[in-house]
């Protein structure tokens, strides 16, 4: 269930009624005895504005970005529908990741997909980490299928405050389908409608070049 905002009143304004509430009662209380020799009024904070740089035109020109931390996750470049997203280490090369958050037809994200390539793992030669919300019922497992081909089920491995997650040992012959395909389908069941599915579709465009970029 969504709680909207409206119905509750913000600190601010919950201070600010206390107060209302308060002040007589304060005032009541305090006598001339109480009150001070002198009074200070106080000064109202200066606002400095710092400006924002422009260019010959006159438009904003956008700040010179930040340079990742040690630990910090960075998106480092997007190849259509996938994003490569690296965490900044501080020797050696930055290990990187492909991703995409996966919404449904309204639009409402509802999963999330990150794959790694895992050289010289046996059979394996990408993993895949799918994350689905926390409502989602278990045992029905996850399935997956690329352009309407062949549906593979897949058990979920885990859940944690983020949501459920299951991982993915892809072969070449899975990569195969995904760099030629169009677009693969997630589907699951809520543990709330044991009796629907929930299908979310992800985008293949870019896969290639993002697999590649991931892989160096």
């Amino acid at each position: 269930m969504t709680l909207h905002t409206k119905f509750f009143p913000t600190a601010l304004s919950a201070v600010a009624l206390l107060g209302a509430l308060t002040l007589p009662l304060a005032a009541q209380e305090t006598t001339t005895e109480d009150a001070p020799a002198e009074t200070t009024q106080e000064q109202p904070e200066s606002v400095f504005n710092m400006g924002e740089p422009i260019d010959e035109a006159g438009e904003p020109v956008a700040p010179e970005p930040q340079e990742p931390q040690p630990g910090q996750q960075y998106l480092k470049e997007v190849f259509n529908d996938w994003a490569l997203r690296c965490l900044k280490v501080e020797e050696g090369e930055d290990p990187c990741q492909m991703y995409q958050l996966l919404t449904d037809a309204d639009g409402n994200e509802v999963a999330e997909i990150a794959i790694v390539s895992l050289p010289n793992n046996g059979g394996a030669v990408a993993g895949a980490t799918i994350v689905v919300p926390l409502e989602t019922l278990l045992t029905e497992q996850i399935t997956l299928r690329v352009d309407g081909g062949q549906a593979r089920r897949f058990p979920f491995n885990f859940c944690n405050v983020g949501g459920c997650v299951t991982r993915l040992g892809l072969t070449a012959q899975d990569l195969g389908l995904f760099r030629r395909g169009a677009a693969a389908t997630l589907t699951m069941v809520p543990a709330a409608a044991p009796d629907q599915t929930v299908t979310v579709t992800m985008s293949l465009s870019g896969f290639t070049a993002a697999f590649e970029a991931a892989s160096q």
